[in-house]
Order: structure tokens, then sequence, then C-alpha cells
């Protein structure tokens, strides 16, 4: 499976850059038919790092209200991706 299809994107909160400060930790939104081992394969070829642990968790949809018509957002998979000591992946840049 293509890296690019696998991994979709970063979610950046308060709480994954206080995770990615503190533990090293980055959270990626990924496939939700995509296993931890193709998870990791995308992740040390497209950053070039090496993950020590992979946890992931299907996160389920919301409902979303627009007047009198209701509906859910669909699930996504989210993947907590923890890096070997001293690397990194520069995901945004800081502008200060």
């Amino acid at each position: 499976m293509n890296p690019y299809k696998v991994i979709k994107g970063p979610v950046i909160t308060e709480r994954t850059t206080s995770l990615r400060e503190k533990e090293n930790k980055y959270v990626f939104i990924v496939d939700k038919r995509a296993n931890k081992g193709r998870i990791k394969n995308a992740v040390e070829e497209l950053f070039n790092v090496d993950v020590e642990k992979i946890s992931t968790m299907i996160m389920p949809g919301k409902l979303r209200r627009l007047g009198r018509y209701s509906g859910y957002k669909p699930e996504w998979k989210k993947a907590i991706v923890k890096l070997e000591p001293g690397q990194g992946i520069k995901i945004v840049e800081e502008s200060r």
C-alpha cells in the first residue's frame, strides 16, 4: 500500500502538541484498513525515523445537526506513534 494512502495527515491540537514535546509522540489520521505494521512502515519511509511503539484507535462519528436535519460524521482511525529517543518529525513550521 502506498504510504501516502496509509497516512492521511497529522492531528494538530493542544493535546497532541504537548504529547510531541513531552513524550516524543506524534498523532496521525490513518486509513481505517491500515494495521500497525503498515503504519510503522509508512512513517519510517516518509519521515526517515525509527518507530518505537504505535497505538491505534477508531474514533466514532459524531452526531451533527443543521436545523431539523441530523446525521453522523464518518468514523476515522487515529494512530499515536512514539519515536526512538533523539528523533523527531517536523510537521508544522514554527514562525517565531
